[in-house]
């Protein structure tokens, strides 16, 4: 029996067309994965499922939920359609939860709105679907906001109110994008579990290859619009056809060049016994005020032209330590110093120029407004000898070269580029004022594969041409694994395993790093896949 098929489906919004031809079908208990590039089309087919699209789109072909054309149903219905017998699990929960409503009554909500039961018997019931995503109640009671959450427990939410109803059909849009490894792991083996618990259909959307070959039964490449090739995850695995598909299975197993490192004496960064400590709330007026120790006496050295990273779970101190590096975080104890000066927010200006950083979302941290020649200068606002006029032009044009990019570009605005273009830029300004340690904030983590293998390439080319040091933070292991020298494995505040990269991967000692190597998904052996028996 087939649960959903979509037939031949075609989208254009406007005069522009976003589908194309697009048929599949997901069967109860089924896990479909359809995975490809940003502007695929993957979200835009799920919206077409969920029938949530703009005004202005115009959709051909069939969409059968069983044998009910959901292109052809009135909104009234389709309301009633969504959340009873398809629910939707979007990829950032804090955008998709409501700030100002409590978890439980969110979840209530969604039980309220689709189902004849009394306030009473829809508390009870969110409580149970609570805990079955793994938020119990003596622990994460109804009361709870979403800012009292982490990440995966706000996730965790948004699958509670998406399977409130237990609805036939889930879709999943980016769900573990941007979890750590093992939350990654617990979301996706609870997705599983829900899958054969209720015999759902999971329609899950992805450009983890590794999770969509670990998890899925099919797989859907999508690109411009169009599936260039579907099938049975192992038989695809084994014999991919289309170009685009083994393009983005080598990307994703993509291994950069990582230049030999040059022996140096001296640290160019130096961390000593760090401390921060954060003030928690007060229970009672004249209770005795406690503190959160976010970074636990953590000391590590980085030696010009090292590359080291940085891993852990979410809530481990790696941001919090990342602050104090760029001297944005006073310590309560302990010292850092780079290039021979203590770090702090009065640390010289000529020791601020050779610290740069590229964060992990780059037009969350850009101007909108500024044009790019703008926004690259920005790292010489405090310097005084800053360069200007021609001399600054060409400090630009070179850096834009540098990074793939082209000096005319200097004149655009930033929503004229693409995601790995925007990130490009973001080191291009980080690279302007010649430094020589950058610290890599999670800067890959929502790129696609194949942007991310140009990006981690343009990353080892700088650091063969201009010998740079960098700090690469991330919880992406495999990437961790190909750009570094050496990892630093963070839990807790603490530093409790380092060592040579391919080391600690090869034989980790301590069972957090044992944990985190197991949690994180595995692309398999593609060779060993194609000379598999059929």
């Amino acid at each position: 029996m087939t649960l959903l098929t979509v037939q031949n489906l075609s989208l254009s919004i406007g005069p522009l067309p976003i589908l194309r031809d697009v048929s599949f079908s997901i069967a109860p208990g089924e896990i479909v994965a359809i995975t490809g590039e940003s502007g695929s089309g993957k979200s835009m087919t799920a919206l077409s499922v969920m029938q949530l699209l703009p005004d202005s789109a115009a959709a051909q072909g069939e969409i059968l939920l069983q044998d009910r054309n959901l292109l052809t149903v009135p909104e009234p219905d389709l309301c009633a359609i969504r959340g009873n017998d398809i629910g939707m699990v979007f990829q950032e929960p804090m955008t998709a939860l409501n700030p100002v409503k409590t978890i439980g009554a969110q979840v209530v909500e969604t039980i309220l709105i689709h189902a004849a039961t009394t306030k009473r018997e829809a508390q009870a019931q969110a409580a149970a679907m609570l805990t079955r995503v793994g938020l119990p109640q003596d622990q994460f009671p109804l009361s709870r906001y979403p800012h009292e959450l982490s990440g995966g427990q706000r996730q965790r939410v948004v699958i509670a109110m998406a399977i409130a109803r237990r609805p036939r059909l889930l879709i999943a849009d980016e769900p573990t994008t941007a979890l750590d490894v093992t939350t990654q792991a617990r979301i996706l083996d609870l997705l599983q579990d829900l899958v054969t618990e209720f015999d759902m259909g999971l329609l899950m959307i992805t450009h983890d290859l590794a999770v969509v070959a670990d998890m899925a039964h099919r797989i859907i490449v999508m690109r411009h619009g169009e599936i260039v090739e579907q099938g049975e995850t192992q038989s695809l695995l084994a014999n991919m056809q289309h170009p685009y598909t083994k393009a983005l299975f080598e990307a994703s197993a993509h291994q950069v060049d990582l230049p030999p490192q040059r022996e140096t004496a001296a640290p160019i960064l130096s961390v000593q016994n760090a401390i921060r400590d954060y003030a928690l709330p007060r229970t009672t007026l004249f209770a005795q005020r406690q503190f959160h120790r976010a970074v636990n006496a953590v000391s590590f050295d980085i030696h010009h032209g090292e590359r080291v990273g940085l891993v852990g779970e979410s809530g481990c101190g790696k941001s919090t330590l990342t602050r104090a590096i760029l001297g944005l975080e006073p310590l309560q104890f302990g010292a850092i110093s780079a290039f021979d000066s203590p770090v702090g927010p009065d640390m010289p200006a000529a020791t601020r120029a050779k610290i740069q950083v590229v964060f992990q979302d780059p037009y969350g941290s850009f101007n909108p407004r500024h044009r790019v020649a703008r926004i690259l200068s920005e790292p010489f606002h405090l310097d005084p000898n800053a360069p200007k006029g021609a001399t600054l032009a060409n400090t630009i044009a070179t850096v834009l070269s540098d990074v793939g990019l082209t000096p005319s570009d200097a004149t655009k605005y930033i929503h004229e580029f693409s995601g790995g273009q925007r990130q490009r830029i973001a080191i291009a300004r980080a690279l302007i004022t010649k430094p020589e340690l950058i610290i890599f904030d999670e800067a890959v983590s929502a790129l696609d594969v194949s942007i991310r293998a140009q990006i981690l390439d343009l990353i080892a080319d700088l650091s063969r041409r201009h010998n740079l040091a960098y700090l690469f933070i991330s919880h992406d292991l495999s990437v961790v694994r190909t750009v570094t020298d050496r990892v630093l494995v963070m839990q807790s505040g603490e530093i409790v395993e380092h060592g040579d990269t391919e080391g600690v991967f090869t034989d980790p000692q301590h069972t957090y790093t044992r944990s985190l190597i197991a949690a994180a998904p595995v692309l398999p052996d593609l060779k060993e896949a194609q000379n598999a028996p059929a």
